[in-house]
C-alpha cells in the first residue's frame, strides 16, 4: 500500500460525503456484477465492457476528489506556506497516471 497522511483530514460536507458514498455504492455494485458474471461464465467481451465502465466510474470519482483536493487542500495548504505540498500533489498525480 502506499504511503499515507493519516494526520491529515479533509472535512466534507454531509451532503458531498453523501454524494461520493454514492458513487462508491454504484461502483462496488458494478465490481460485485463483474464477479457474477465470471461465475456464469459470461461472453468475454460483454465482462470487459463491463469493466471499462467500472473503470469509467472509478476515473469519474478521482476527478471529482481530485478537483476538490485542489481548490481546496492544496491552495489552503500553499497559502499556509507549505509548498512543499506541490511536491506531494505531482506524487499523486503520477500515480492516477500510472493506472490503466
Amino acid at each position: 500500500m502506499s504511503e499515507c497522511n493519516c494526520n491529515r483530514t479533509t472535512h466534507r460536507s454531509e451532503d458531498e460525503v453523501k454524494s461520493l458514498s454514492n458513487r462508491c455504492s454504484r461502483i462496488e455494485g458494478q465490481i460485485r456484477g463483474i464477479k457474477g458474471m465470471l461465475e456464469k461464465d459470461v461472453y468475454c467481451d460483454d465482462i470487459l465492457n463491463q469493466i471499462a465502465a467500472a473503470q469509467s466510474a472509478l476515473n469519474a470519482l478521482s476527478r471529482v476528489i481530485l478537483e476538490r483536493h485542489i481548490k481546496t487542500c492544496v491552495i489552503d495548504r500553499i497559502q499556509d506556506g507549505e509548498p512543499e505540498v506541490v511536491d506531494e500533489f505531482m506524487l499523486t498525480l503520477e500515480k492516477l497516471m500510472k493506472r490503466g
